[in-house]
């Protein structure tokens, strides 16, 4: 029996912003309640599974970390199918990553689910002395984009719980708003076919050239 069906819906979340926002960290910090300084740049596609129980229901989420640089966009733009839910994440500390966020958020709009929940994520504020990007200009980015928007730190796990958890229950409380469950079966084959422990245990299908 596929370990999918212990489950009551199945969400798929991805990751996109520019190379060294932080994405990994987050990602590490909300699986496995751990923080590295010196992070690698994710080659290709990482996941990792996170289970929750919302009114009673019992939800699987898989969370995809895609790579942010320029050479893996033709690759990453795969893994945003069947995607329910997306987290926008830039550096407060660094403009040119919030610049992108049109452009990210344009790539994720036209590849993932049409009815995909979007949050939008600050990242490192626990580097506010070193802020490029004001929380005025992020907020106002936010209403105009009608996308949630929060800041958070992979150091110090502000936000980070609450950035992901938020994420999964708008999607499932979109799933009901839009009164199909079959909406929520959305995880495509390819992630299927793959071994999830049902630990939260991050895994890696890595793509290289």
């Amino acid at each position: 029996m596929n370990s999918d069906d212990n489950y009551d819906y199945i969400f798929k979340v991805v990751l996109v912003g520019d190379s060294g926002v932080g994405k990994s960290s987050l990602l590490k910090q909300f699986s496995s309640r751990e923080f590295k300084q010196e992070m690698k740049a994710t080659i290709g596609v990482e996941f990792s599974i996170h289970n929750l129980e919302i009114d009673g229901k019992k939800v699987r989420t898989q969370i995809w970390d895609t790579a942010g640089q320029e050479r893996y966009r033709a690759i990453t733009n795969l893994y945003y199918r069947k995607a329910t839910g997306v987290l926008l994440v830039y550096d407060i500390t660094a403009h040119s990553s919030f610049r992108s966020l049109s452009r990210w958020l344009s790539e994720a709009r036209s590849y993932a689910e049409p009815d995909a929940c979007v949050t939008m994520v600050g990242n490192k504020s626990d580097l506010r002395h070193l802020r490029t990007v004001t929380r005025l200009e992020a907020e106002d980015f936010a209403k105009k984009n009608d996308v949630s928007f929060l800041e958070t730190s992979a150091l110090d796990t502000s936000n980070v719980e609450y950035a992901f958890e938020t994420l999964i229950s708008d999607m499932y409380h979109s799933v009901l708003f839009r009164g199909s469950e079959s909406d929520s079966r959305i995880a495509d084959e390819s992630s299927r076919s793959v071994n999830i422990d049902k630990s939260g245990s991050s895994s890696s299908c890595c793509l290289t050239n």
